[in-house]
């Protein structure tokens, strides 16, 4: 498995109980991923432990071959090489476009970033905006490039907070598929958190419920029509 999460568990300062109990996860490469749960389930603490934002008390984060995060090993979030698109998209409103994805690659030769930038701006269909500043774009834009900024260092996981949830429903449908189309043409591994069951039945390979920060038992299921019925119970369930 290219990414593998084993006996995780987490609880913030302070807190009664545990966030994350014994949270086991693994993942294919190229695979995309949904963590469904409600508020409080505890999706989004699982990636902030996987790009290293926490530290958990127990467990271990294997990512290809490397060990992110064991009993003797905790590796920096700038060390990991994940990319993340955060809720709120988390543009630099001062950065035109291009200055915005090409953020993450100054250690980049003058020309690969360049290169690299125009590749991905291409991909999410931006090029034309490459002067524009984040105020200048439309919801479902600024989404497109932060995207694009996560995906052109080349993240070894790319990580997806809520990605519809400050788009009107309109707009969400469309992205979806579009969001689906761009990750699977970079074959990255990726796992997005959502509490809306369409996101998930559009966008993954693979869904697992979450409850009070635990991904539940699970068996392979094979029906696309009967998603919404079947992520009720505490399993995965598998997409054709």
């Amino acid at each position: 498995m290219y990414v593998q999460i084993k006996d995780l568990c987490f609880g913030y300062k302070n807190a009664k109980n545990l966030t994350i109990h014994h949270f086991n996860l693994d993942i294919e490469q190229g695979e995309i991923i949904s963590i469904l749960g409600e508020s409080g389930s505890g999706k989004s603490t699982v990636l902030r432990l996987l790009c290293g934002l926490e530290t958990p008390s127990k467990g271990t984060i294997k990512i290809g071959s490397r060990m992110m995060t064991d009993e003797r090993t905790f590796v920096l979030p700038e060390k990991r090489g994940i990319g993340m698109v955060f809720q709120d998209y988390a543009l630099f409103p001062h950065m035109t476009v291009y200055e915005n994805v090409q953020f993450g690659l100054k250690h980049w030769k003058r020309k690969e970033r360049k290169n690299r930038v125009h590749e991905v701006l291409e991909l999410v269909n931006m090029s034309s905006y490459a002067k524009r500043y984040p105020h200048e774009l439309s919801g479902g834009q600024q989404q497109r490039i932060a995207l694009a900024r996560s995906l052109a260092p080349e993240p070894s996981l790319l990580l997806l907070d809520e990605p519809f949830s400050n788009l009107d429903a309109d707009l969400q449908i469309k992205i979806r598929s579009e969001l689906k189309e761009i990750i699977k043409q970079t074959g990255t591994t990726s796992i997005f958190v959502t509490h809306d069951r369409e996101d998930s039945r559009a966008i993954a390979d693979r869904i697992i419920t979450m409850r009070d920060g635990a991904a539940h038992d699970w068996d392979s299921l094979c029906t696309t029509t009967r998603v919404e019925d079947e992520v009720r119970q505490p399993e995965l369930v598998r997409l054709k």
